[in-house]
C-alpha cells in the first residue's frame, strides 16, 4: 500500500507509468478486435514462450544489482520495460514475469523489479477492467453482471494478497522456483 500511495502522490512517477503502459493497452486493444489472439492461441506457441521466458527470467535473474525505483526508473527504462510487456500479448508469456525479466535486465535489484511490475501493471488491469465494466454494462443478464463483479472484486483481494505474499518471498529468496516452474 505505501507503493500505490508514493505512487499517486509522485506525479512523475504516475506519468511514467501510464506512458509505459499505452503500447500494451493499445496493441491488445487491436488484437483483441482484429482477432487476432485466436490466430495465435495455440499449444505450440504457449509450449516455446513458457521455456522461452522461463529461460530469460533465470539469465536476468543473474545480472548485478545497481538499481533501486527511486533512483534510476528514468522514462526511457519505463518505456523500455511497457514496449516488452507487448509480448504478455502472446499466450503463454506473463505479464509480471515478462516485467520482472526487464527490470532485471536493467539491473534492478528482485524486489524493486517486482514492485516495477506491479505498478507497470496498475494502468493496464484498470483499463482491462473499464473493458469488463463495460461489457458488464452492455448485458442483459444479471447473473453475468453479479459474477463478472464479483470476480472483479475477488480479484482485486487476490492479487493485493498475492502482490503482499510474493515481495516477501522474494527478498529472501531467488526467481528460481519460477524458472522451474515455467
Amino acid at each position: 500500500y505505501k507503493d500505490l500511495i508514493n505512487f499517486f502522490q509522485n506525479r512523475f512517477l504516475f506519468f511514467k507509468v501510464f506512458v509505459s503502459s499505452i503500447p500494451v493497452m493499445i496493441i491488445g486493444y487491436l488484437l483483441v478486435n482484429l482477432g487476432m489472439m485466436e490466430k495465435i492461441r495455440n499449444l505450440e506457441v504457449i509450449a516455446w514462450t513458457t521455456f522461452l521466458f522461463g529461460f530469460l527470467l533465470f539469465i536476468s535473474d543473474k545480472f548485478k544489482i545497481e538499481k533501486s525505483i527511486e533512483k534510476d526508473f528514468t522514462l526511457k527504462k519505463a518505456i523500455f520495460i511497457g514496449i516488452l510487456q507487448i509480448l504478455s500479448l502472446v499466450p503463454g508469456v506473463s505479464r509480471s514475469g515478462i516485467a520482472i525479466t526487464a527490470a532485471r535486465f536493467l539491473k534492478y535489484d528482485r524486489v524493486n523489479a517486482a514492485r516495477i511490475s506491479f505498478l507497470l501493471s496498475i494502468p493496464t488491469l484498470l483499463a482491462v477492467t473499464v473493458f469488463g465494466i463495460y461489457n458488464i454494462y452492455i448485458t442483459d443478464s444479471f447473473d453475468i453482471i453479479k459474477f463478472n463483479f464479483s470476480s472483479i472484486v475477488l480479484s482485486f483481494i487476490f492479487s493485493y494478497i498475492t502482490m503482499a505474499v510474493f515481495l516477501n518471498y522474494i527478498k529472501k529468496a531467488s526467481l528460481d522456483i519460477f524458472v522451474y516452474y515455467r
